[in-house]
Parts: C-alpha cells; structure tokens; sequence
C-alpha cells in the first residue's frame, strides 16, 4: 500500500484558492532572488528550492554585503528571513491578500536593512494583477499547502535521482515560480531554434534566452484549472515523432494541448511502486527523445547503477 504521508491526495479542484495565493507568494520571493542573484544561463539563478521544511531561495547576497534568505516553512505555516548577522524575521502563512503578504515581504526586509525592491507583475499569468493592488484576501488552508510540499519532497528526490545519471550539463532540481512546477533538465550540447515565445506576461527574449540551447526535461505541476497535478516530460524543439513514441508506465500519454508527455499524479499515488513509476517515466521520455534528435549518448550518459 502507497504511504499517503509521503505520497498524499493532491487534488486541485480541493486546493485551487490555496494554489493560487501560492503561486503569487512565490513569486514575490523569487522576483527578491531575481532582483539579487547575478543572471545564469536559462534562469537559473531565479529559482527557488526544496528543503525538509518547505521552499527556500538559498543565501542571497543584498548590495550591502549582508547575506540573508527567504523560505516558506510548511510544517511552522512561516515565512521566514534570516541574515548572516544572526537577525530573524517572520510572519504566519494564514489566509490574506496578496497586497498584505508582498507588503509584510518588504517591511520585514526593511526592518532587517535589506530593502529590495521588485518589479511587482506576475510573470507568466493572464490579466496579471500588480501585487500591491492585489487586495482581495485569499484562502489557505495550511493542511493542503503542507500536502503540496510533501508531494515536492518526493519529486524533488526522484528528479535528483534521474539527475544523476547524465555526464552533459544538466540543470540543478529546481522550482520555477513563474510556472510554478519543479523542473530538471538535461542538455545535448547543441544550439536551439528561436524559440516562438507567446507566454502571458513573459517578454519573449527572456523565454528564448531560457530555451537557447536543446533540452530534454523532466519534472511535477500540481496542477490548474481544469487539470489535476502530473508529472511532465518534454523535448525542445520537439524530435519528430516524440508524441508516438512508446513510453512507460502505462498511465503516462502524450498531451497534444500541452505538447508533452504527462503521467498523472494520481496514477503514481496509487501505483505499487511510485518510485519505479516515475522513474521509468522520466527515464523513457528522456529516452525517446535522446533517441529521435539523435543526441550523442555515449559522451551525454553514465550507468544509472555508477555511484
């Protein structure tokens, strides 16, 4: 039987008010990352982290030469900053509009004497509300933020596992705050296509700069509108025959809408063995389309088993 501690019930339709206020807090705390760290190739420096307690953005270092860090702790329900100084500064995740908690934000970093200030539009969000004038107040319910963030425990590590079996540049596991997803990706060396852009509130220089080079990535979305949470592979630009392609495990399908292999969440809870489940997903897609764009995998790869 799957452990519903480490495997729970992530359905959106149940957690979508509390989703939402998510995805605009995380933006607010990746765009003080965005605003601090020096830029690395494809955003890297712009993410934030999966940590034993929730989300962090990792040690920051503000103008002044003070080094600080922000993290969402889904166990304490805490936003939490704490400096090299050994000062500390926090406030309680309860519901309240995205205007209080981007106003909390910056007065906490004030009072801590590293102000930042951030361009303060949603990325990558239709009729995107500037936070400061966002004032409807908005649910959360702890209970179901925490079951997100264990689920990211488990896709944060099988990523990383996954990770581990390729020699070429790969990307670091990591949460995109724009798309909000954890995403790793691998890399064949070659330049990509322009990419044609034409995401919400995203210049289409950044999404190209983000896709500069050939890809193949793997990761988890807990879900939107409609959809309910997954795991994703895709392949950009997209090999010739990738959505034919046969992949593993049975429950996984290619999406034409999304242009991407998912297999859902729902499908590895239940599975006999998660693990193997998303494994055999990540490793298959990867496989297919290594295969189709004929990347050079002999210099790209190690055994799996290597340790």
């Amino acid at each position: 039987m799957t452990d519903t501690t480490r495997w729970p019930i992530l359905r959106y339709e149940e957690w979508s008010e509390t989703a939402a206020a998510l995805h605009l807090w995380t933006q607010v705390i990746g765009k003080v990352r965005l605003r601090l760290e020096p830029l690395v190739n494809h955003w890297w420096n712009v993410t934030l982290y999966v940590t034993p307690r929730g989300l962090t953005t990792g040690a920051m270092t503000h103008p002044s030469g003070r080094t600080f860090e922000l993290a969402f702790d889904f166990i304490g329900q805490r936003l939490t900053c704490d400096d090299c100084d050994g000062e500390h500064r926090e406030f309680a995740l309860t519901p309240m509009s995205v205007a209080d908690f981007y106003a909390r934000v910056m007065t906490m970093l004030d009072e801590l004497a590293v102000p930042v200030r951030i361009d303060p539009r949603p990325n990558e969000m239709p009729d995107a509300i500037p936070f400061a004038h966002d004032t409807e107040r908005r649910a959360y319910d702890a209970a179901a933020a925490e079951r997100f963030w264990r689920v990211l425990l488990q896709a944060d590590r099988l990523c990383k596992q996954f990770r581990a079996g390729f020699l070429g540049k790969v990307s670091p596991v990591h949460f995109f705050w724009g798309s909000f997803d954890l995403a790793v990706t691998r890399f064949s060396g070659r330049i990509a296509p322009p990419h044609p852009g034409g995401i919400p509130n995203l210049p289409d220089w950044i999404t190209r700069e983000a896709y500069s080079h050939e890809v193949q990535s793997v990761g988890f979305w807990p879900g939107g509108p409609g959809a309910d949470a997954l795991f994703y592979a895709y392949a950009y630009p997209t090999p010739d025959g990738f959505g034919q392609a046969p992949v593993e495990p049975a429950a996984a399908a290619w999406s034409d809408h999304m242009r991407e292999f998912v297999l859902p969440y729902e499908a590895v809870r239940t599975a006999d063995d998660p693990d193997a489940a998303v494994l055999a997903f990540f490793r298959s897609t990867y496989d297919a389309a290594a295969r189709l764009a004929n990347w050079d995998r002999a210099a790209l790869e190690r055994d799996h088993s290597t340790r």
